[in-house]
């Protein structure tokens, strides 16, 4: 995931390991998710048939509210449903992550 910010050209510095944010996941108000599926999905520690039982995630689900922005409802790399998706904290933005993003920075700068 790493590598993959860093293309998007995003500081090091600016990144957050996961055993650091975790323990202070259940005092996060909103967590944005753009475009992660497996490494998000509650299934890796809820569910022990899944085939990403035991796999490290962020722990967005024990957030107060999740906002995940996708372009649809599609699985992951692995190919397993999130149900993450489904439940009652989490609300889907679908479309271009890029310009749902900026869409909502203008709406919170009142410039929509």
């Amino acid at each position: 995931m790493n590598v993959l910010l860093a293309e998007a050209n995003i500081s090091y510095d600016a990144m957050v390991e996961m055993d650091a944010v975790n323990p202070t996941m259940e005092t996060v108000d909103v967590c944005m998710i753009i475009g992660a599926n497996d490494v998000v999905n509650p299934a890796a520690q809820e569910d022990k048939s899944s085939p990403l039982w035991g796999m490290p995630i962020i722990e967005s689900h024990r957030a107060r509210a999740v906002i995940v922005m996708k372009r649809s409802m599609g699985k992951g790399f692995a190919g397993v449903e999130n149900p993450l998706f489904f439940r009652n904290n989490t609300r889907m933005l679908f479309g271009d992550a890029k310009a749902s993003l900026q869409g909502l920075v203008n709406e919170f700068k009142g410039g929509a």
